[in-house]
This record gives structure tokens, C-alpha cells and sequence, in this order.
């Protein structure tokens, strides 16, 4: 339908850094014009972007932005808790496994510690406004964190590591993936299998160079969107970083 397929375009646009909360869309006759269709189809995609929560269309004023999808622009490392509460967005986080394991031979290596040394394992899905947006399967070293508890992962890792435990987290190394929703994955995320989703590993590292903590999420690409405003490191600065910090 070339209505939804408008609405799609336009929902992108209205998440981008060009519009803000209470920023008026162009009229329907401007859009029919830029999309080449009539300005029926346009009045459609509009009633699907309303119909969305996305604008709110006002008699004799025009449409206008109401609300975006969660949305994260990243030019520094922010934790996804600290971006969702200044948007004022109402989050909560559901543990679903917290348990001491010995480290598996793959988790070690990502961790730089031994194999069967000991680590926190933890699944958790992070839900926004009361909507699944994020499952999270986390690996932590145990003798980094004596402390950790089933109250910091209902938290944000992020304010436990620096704050509580006096540890700068000074980067991450990240890795995103497309994948389908398999069952297990469609039933923690309240979603049809098949469901494509975002599979981002996470690997967190000090100013001391430990590495802190190794995550897989599975994030909802319908409701989440990422802008990456990335520093681009001419060849001759490329000598004052260590190799490892300028891997892929």
C-alpha cells in the first residue's frame, strides 16, 4: 500500500534531528507534490502516523509532531537508561536470571579472565512505557563487582559501575547484526516470530584498560532507532592509539 510505505518514510523523518516535539509537518498538498500521489493517499499515511501516536493533526493549524520513537543519537557512550530518562521516559527493567557461573571458554575471551573463573550471568528485558523494547543477556567478572545484587540490574549497570563501585567506564566495542526472532526471543519480546531484531554485542572496558562487562541484546527495530555521529581519525593520528583501540 503506497500510503503505509509514505507513512513509513515520513515516520523516519519526523525521528531524525530536523524535527522536534511540536514541530509542524509540511501540508498535505506540499506532500502530495514531493511523493507524487494524490492528496488522498497523503490524508491516509497522516491518519497511520496519527493512528501511531506520532502527530497529532490540529483543525485549520496542520499536523504536527507529538511524540518520537524511542530514539538515541550517539556521539559519546551513554547508557540506554541515562538517554531514556532525560527523554522522561518511563523505564523499568525485569530480571529474569541472575546467577554466579564459572566462565565459559567464548565469555573468557571476550573478558580477558581465565576459563571457569567466576561471573556474573544475567538476563534481563528493559521495558519503555510498559512496551518490551530490549532483552539483554550480560556477563560481568566477579571480582570486579563483590557486590552486585538483583536490585543493580533492576538499575542501570552504568551508575552502579561508576558510581558505587568508582570505576570509569572510558569505551565500548560494539557489534550490531540483523536477526529473525526465533520463539524464545518472540515470547520475551511480546512479538511475532520472524520479527526482525537488532542483535548488538557490547564489550565495556575501564581507564585502566579491564574489561567490564559483555552483553547480547536483542533490540525491537520497529521502536528503537540509533543515529551514530562518528569522528573520523585521519591516518596520521593514528599513531597515538594503541592497535587495540582501532580494531573493526
Amino acid at each position: 500500500m503506497i500510503y503505509k510505505s509514505i507513512a513509513d518514510r515520513l515516520r523516519l523523518r519526523l525521528n531524525s534531528s530536523d524535527y522536534n516535539i511540536g514541530s509542524m509537518l509540511p501540508g498535505e498538498k506540499a506532500l502530495a507534490q514531493e511523493f507524487g500521489v494524490a492528496r488522498m493517499t497523503i490524508r491516509k499515511a497522516l491518519s497511520l502516523l496519527v493512528s501511531w501516536g506520532l502527530v497529532e493533526s490540529r483543525h485549520g493549524s496542520g499536523t504536527f509532531v507529538s511524540r518520537k520513537d524511542v530514539h538515541h543519537e550517539t556521539t559519546n557512550l551513554t547508557g540506554l537508561m541515562e538517554v531514556l530518562r532525560q527523554q522522561g521516559k518511563e523505564v523499568q527493567s525485569k530480571v529474569l536470571l541472575f546467577e554466579v557461573m564459572p566462565a565459559p571458554p567464548a565469555i573468557a575471551s571476550q573478558l580477558r579472565i581465565q576459563v571457569d573463573e567466576r561471573i556474573y550471568f544475567s538476563r534481563r528485558v528493559r521495558y519503555v512505557d510498559g512496551k518490551p523494547l530490549m532483552l539483554e543477556d550480560s556477563f560481568m567478572p566477579v571480582k570486579l563487582f563483590r557486590n552486585l545484587s538483583l536490585a543493580h540490574l533492576e538499575g542501570s549497570k552504568f551508575d552502579y559501575i561508576e558510581k558505587e563501585c568508582g570505576i570509569t567506564i572510558s569505551g565500548n566495542y560494539e557489534s550490531l547484526t540483523p536477526v529473525l526472532a526465533d520463539k524464545q526471543l518472540a515470547s520475551y519480546m511480546k512479538l511475532p516470530e520472524q520479527t526482525p531484531l537488532l542483535r548488538i554485542t557490547s564489550l565495556s572496558y575501564s581507564d585502566s584498560g579491564e574489561f567490564l562487562n559483555y552483553s547480547v541484546m536483542f533490540r525491537n527495530t520497529s521502536d528503537y532507532q540509533v543515529d551514530y555521529h562518528l569522528r573520523r581519525i585521519h591516518p596520521e593520528e593514528l599513531v597515538a592509539y594503541p592497535p587495540e583501540q582501532c580494531r573493526e
